[in-house]
């Protein structure tokens, strides 16, 4: 007998988190076990406590095998493979999302009482459970927090199986992002993305069983007791003394280009300065975790950002909308001019940072007449898929590659040699591609920073 019941399985758990304290860390839950556990992280770490809810979506016809999961704010992750071997349509993926996601949002209600959620994106988030015996939520929980724009992924639990606990953290090995399919000339799913950066388990026993039966208390966890944890860590968080101003907008939004409705999120902080607009890579979307922490860096520096969905769910399935990069740029324009109707960004000098093939669409739109781009920063970007339109760039231009990204680093060695106005180029010493080194990523981010607070500052009235 390992616990005498969740809470103490969560103080003793706390013990081996004690070296994210103080760090930018944000604790979920999986409900109900989960939380109490939890509970007990938060507290010592003196972190939010959130749940992070999810629903494993099945086949249709064949519920028990999961496609993918859906989370809140509109996450969704897909095992492509399953998706293509079921051959499941694009209308049976929405409406099993659709069932399950009118039951997602039931349970959050339930739980945070009117709460809203703990924002996660650019943060650690360590994601908690009473025990884990397939691995098959602990991985589902995982990837949505990810997709929610996490930093960096901990799983942490009391005990686990030792299959289930060897598998996640063999996986906590592996990081394909998607914005790279393009330079890696080949599709990606969700099998290569890694789910946790580094799994805690207190024991993993030879003979597992069941999770109850390392604990002497495993009564059930009610719903009314998970909103009771949640409100109490939640009080403690309003007597803490306030840091920031709230954001004056922080948003799902629906945004048209042309005809065409795109999902989005619109972060306006206070007083900001300049919009950045996210133009992400192939196979990506507006959870891009990679975008969301820099695009947190720069909201941090006083800048609005805006990240969104290129594509339609349904021409995410065709790779030919993926790469029409003209078709991407103007969709861009759009977007753009929709921002200069929204309260909060209407006037604001508006700067774009690309990703990958998002840097080719970045690049082309900003070389067009119809919008006045004060700035634009590319992420392991392909400038040469926008060849055609560099020399009409004038927006000052910082492309940033990973000195290990050897054939990208060429592509955009070439392209500053073609473009006309303000260029620079960036190397980050010891990166690849990803930019998943030590310190790579936060150099991105400062860099984007610097380039973007330079830039998206208005001139004086009457100079030109």
């Amino acid at each position: 007998m390992l616990f005498t019941d969740r809470a103490d399985a969560g103080r003793r758990l706390a013990q081996r988190l004690e070296e994210l304290r103080g760090e930018d860390v944000v604790v979920l839950g999986l409900p109900r076990g989960g939380v109490p556990v939890a509970f007990e992280v938060a507290r010592a770490l003196h972190a939010p406590l959130d749940v992070i809810v999810v629903r494993k979506l099945g086949v249709p016809y064949q519920p028990e095998l999961a496609l993918g999961a859906i989370g809140e704010g509109g996450v969704r992750v897909l095992d492509d493979e399953i998706v293509r071997a079921a051959h499941v349509t694009v209308e049976e993926v929405a409406a099993v999302e659709k069932a399950g996601r009118a039951e997602l949002e039931r349970r959050l209600a339930r739980f945070r009482g009117g709460r809203a959620g703990i924002a996660v994106a650019g943060r650690t988030v360590v994601i908690v459970d009473d025990g884990v015996a397939t691995g098959s939520t602990a991985r589902a929980a995982c990837r949505v927090a990810r997709a929610r724009g996490a930093a960096r992924v901990v799983l942490a639990v009391p005990v686990g199986a030792f299959d289930a606990i060897e598998a996640l953290r063999d996986r906590a090995g592996q990081d394909t992002d998607h914005d790279a399919a393009q330079d890696a000339g080949q599709d990606t799913n969700n099998d290569t993305v890694k789910d946790a950066d580094e799994v805690v388990c207190l024991e993993v026993p030879a003979f597992f069983g069941a999770v109850g039966q390392w604990y002497g208390d495993f009564r059930q966890t009610t719903d009314g007791e998970v909103a009771d944890l949640l409100g109490r860590a939640a009080e403690d968080v309003r007597e803490a003394p306030a840091v920031d101003d709230p954001p004056l907008r922080d948003e799902e939004v629906e945004v048209f280009a042309g005809p065409v409705p795109l999902a989005g999120h619109l972060r306006v902080p206070e007083d900001s300065a300049g919009v950045v607009v996210f133009v992400h890579g192939s196979g990506s979307s507006r959870h891009s975790p990679r975008n969301r922490y820099v695009a947190a860096t720069l909201n941090e520096a006083g800048l609005a950002t805006l990240l969104f969905d290129l594509l339609t769910q349904r021409e995410e399935f065709d790779r030919s909308y993926v790469f029409d990069i003209e078709l991407l740029a103007h969709r861009l324009i759009d977007v753009t001019h929709w921002l200069a109707t929204q309260p909060g960004t209407t006037g604001l000098p508006v700067g774009y940072f690309g990703a990958s093939t998002g840097a080719g669409a970045a690049l082309w739109a900003a070389a067009d007449p119809r919008v006045d781009i004060a700035a634009v920063v590319s992420r392991g970007g392909r400038p040469d898929l926008a060849r055609p339109r560099l020399g009409a760039v004038r927006s000052p231009t910082l492309l940033i590659v990973g000195e290990r990204d050897e054939i990208v680093l060429q592509l955009n060695e070439r392209a500053r040699e073609a473009m006309l106005g303000e260029t620079d180029l960036a190397v980050v010493p010891g990166a690849t591609h990803l930019f998943e080194e030590p310190g790579a990523l936060e150099r991105v981010a400062r860099l984007a920073e610097d380039w973007f607070t330079g830039h998206l500052v208005p001139a004086p009235a009457g100079t030109h």
